[in-house]
């Protein structure tokens, strides 16, 4: 399966993506900004609470960051946005695991509680839902951009019968190739009447 596929100008997926990916950035930046109005210590881990959530001031910044990628990737749009929406899903997922391991070790620099890790799987899984949507999958419908790319010649198969079954009085569609003429049986001769 190749991701690289591009995405069709002015599809409809475009728009999921965009929304998708601008939701979530606008709630990952609302959340980082929250935690600069606090004026938090950069690796504090002693609690302070935002939205019911442990932070600092590091992961009040790398949640500005990721908010701010997030929305220029909506801004951008298309694939790129699909792409950054997998990726960033993918790391949050990531994020989530590791700190399961280590909340109450010197290793947890970003104050993470068990909310956090819960809202990193949360918000994880919606932004990889909003990437891969449409254009991950074993089974995408035919009408689907990023099948009709991954299969050229089904692709092209299947639309030559659709133009075929639409063309008015079975005619074939501009640049189709003719059938060879069948012979004619039977007399073909005038009939001369007596």
């Amino acid at each position: 399966m190749k991701l690289q596929d591009e995405l069709p100008l002015d599809h409809h997926l475009a728009a999921v993506y965009r929304w998708g990916s601008a939701f979530c950035g606008v709630v990952l930046l609302v959340f980082g900004a929250l935690g600069f109005a606090d004026e938090l210590s950069p690796f504090d881990t002693d609690g302070d609470s935002i939205a019911g959530m442990s932070t600092n001031g590091a992961l009040s910044l790398i949640s500005v960051v990721v908010g701010l990628v997030l929305i220029a990737g909506a801004v951008v749009g298309g694939n790129v946005a699909s792409t950054l929406n997998m990726a960033v899903g993918t790391l949050f997922l990531l994020s989530g695991f590791v700190h399961i391991f280590i909340l109450d070790r010197p290793a947890n620099v970003l104050g993470f509680g068990m909310t956090n890790v819960v809202f990193s799987f949360v918000m994880g899984l919606v932004i990889l839902t909003f990437g891969m949507y449409g254009r991950v999958s074993s089974k995408l419908s035919h009408d689907n951009p990023y099948w009709k790319r991954r299969h050229p010649r089904e692709a092209a198969r299947e639309s030559l019968a659709r133009n075929r079954r639409g063309a008015p009085g079975g005619a074939l569609p501009a640049g189709s190739p003719r059938p060879a003429p069948q012979a004619v049986t039977g007399n073909t001769g005038s009939h001369r009447g007596g």
